[in-house]
């Protein structure tokens, strides 16, 4: 049986951008199923740049 994968969405919380690890983020060159753990400390928010090390701007859906 093949498992599934769990992909979760995280908001920015400055503009409302979602980032979501199954479409990944191909503007940025972030591949579809990016895990957000595994994404740069310098990833940014794609609206506003609102950095992911800037955990305090960003909200697990």
């Amino acid at each position: 049986m093949e498992e599934k994968k769990e992909f979760k969405q995280y908001v920015c919380l400055e503009c409302g951008w979602i980032y979501d690890e199954e479409k990944g983020s191909p503007r940025e060159g972030i591949n579809p199923g990016t895990k957000w753990e595994d994404l740069p400390d310098d990833f940014k928010c794609h609206d506003c740049e609102v950095l992911k090390s800037d955990t305090d701007m960003w909200q697990e859906l």
